[in-house]
């Protein structure tokens, strides 16, 4: 009856102890078998080992070289399966050659090219177009630095359109007061690119004026 406590002796308690890394419900029958116990249901021997802490010893995971049932074998043909399977050569209605440009979520177009793509070992990978396009004409960037476009549209890829700078002055450019460069008006960029340019390097100048002054003095070296 539901709620009423369940006695065990010492010997059944020990026989469950060691059966406890078999299936439960296996248990349950050769308990019942052996001790002529029929009030016992399987989720009562769950219950117990749980309480007891008598863990199965199995975690849900194949063990390092299992060898699957069905390992070499064919699927058996199925009229109804093979009428709706992928045929050979099939090629997905989505499926994106090289060329293929889309738009990120940052509003830079990306191209497809036939590089590897580290991520998924693909033979192709979207990089962004005005990057592909200026290195191609240009070289590698520079560590250290990245390139900006010059008229504020992240769409025009044209690398006559892109210039290089460093990561210094962008992250500057980007904290000018109630301004944003992609925003304002053409003619005030290059002011907005140069005061940016200017503090960077004044920045720079720092760190190696107080690398070059010794310890304890902390006059600069530009006074004077």
């Amino acid at each position: 009856m539901k709620g009423t406590r369940i006695e065990y002796s010492k010997e059944e308690l020990a026989w469950i102890s060691r059966s406890r890394s078999l299936p439960r419900a296996r248990i349950r029958e050769l308990f019942c078998a052996r001790f002529k116990r029929e009030d016992i249901s399987i989720d009562n021997i769950r219950s117990l080992c749980n309480r007891r802490g008598w863990k199965s010893g199995r975690n849900g995971c194949f063990p390092k070289g299992h060898v699957p049932a069905n390992k070499g074998k064919k699927m058996p043909f199925n009229e109804n399966c093979a009428r709706t399977q992928f045929k050979p050569g099939h090629v997905p209605k989505n499926a994106k050659y090289l060329g293929h440009e889309r738009l990120s979520k940052d509003g830079y177009i990306e191209i497809s090219v036939a590089e590897r793509n580290p991520h998924t070992g693909y033979d192709r990978r979207y990089v962004p177009k005005h990057k592909y396009l200026w290195e191609k004409k240009n070289g590698p960037i520079p560590k250290g630095m990245c390139l900006l476009a010059l008229d504020g549209d992240r769409r025009n890829t044209d690398p006559s359109n892109w210039t290089l700078i460093t990561r210094a002055t962008l992250l500057i450019l980007n904290q000018i007061e109630g301004m944003q460069y992609q925003a304002v008006d053409a003619r005030l960029r290059p002011v907005m690119l140069a005061i940016a340019k200017l503090r960077a390097k004044r920045f720079e100048l720092k760190r190696w004026e107080k690398k070059q002054v010794p310890n304890g003095q902390n006059q600069s070296l530009t006074q004077g």
